[in-house]
């Protein structure tokens, strides 16, 4: 059996999640990346998006994160992402308030900062798909 990866995803608030991972899947800016343990080392920027694992325990996992960096090591992936949270976290009402709100100022042109208005949305539709809200 393959080892393990030592997984650590953090924010400026708090560290989110500290385990081991048979392997772990994040959305990189240039596309969706998978590392194993032994992984070539390298840096990726990451999108909002599902950071993916399988534990050592063979359960699979999910966290949503909003940007970032990656690190991957031959035994340890660091993720330092603007803010992460698991799914079970994920406050489904105060996500459909984003949505609506991002809407609104996108439909309206309240806000005259389109791009973090589009950003606010993309993170709102996210966490609502990873809670299985919309698809």
């Amino acid at each position: 059996m393959a080892e393990n990866i030592k997984l650590e995803v953090v924010t400026p608030e708090r560290n989110v999640v500290e385990t081991e991972a048979q392997i772990v899947m994040a959305p990189g800016s240039e596309g969706e990346f998978g590392v194993l343990s032994g992984h070539t080392s390298f840096l990726s920027t990451l999108k909002t998006g599902i950071l993916r694992y399988t534990d050592a325990s063979g359960s699979d996992k999910s966290i949503f994160i909003s940007g970032g960096f990656a690190e991957a090591l031959p035994e340890k992936i660091t993720v330092l992402a603007e803010s992460a949270e698991s799914l079970e976290d994920i406050d489904v009402e105060r996500a459909k308030s984003a949505m609506e709100r991002a809407e609104k100022r996108l439909e309206n042109r309240e806000d005259l900062d389109v791009v973090r208005a589009k950003a606010a949305l993309l993170r709102a539709i996210v966490r609502l798909d990873a809670t299985g809200v919309v698809s």
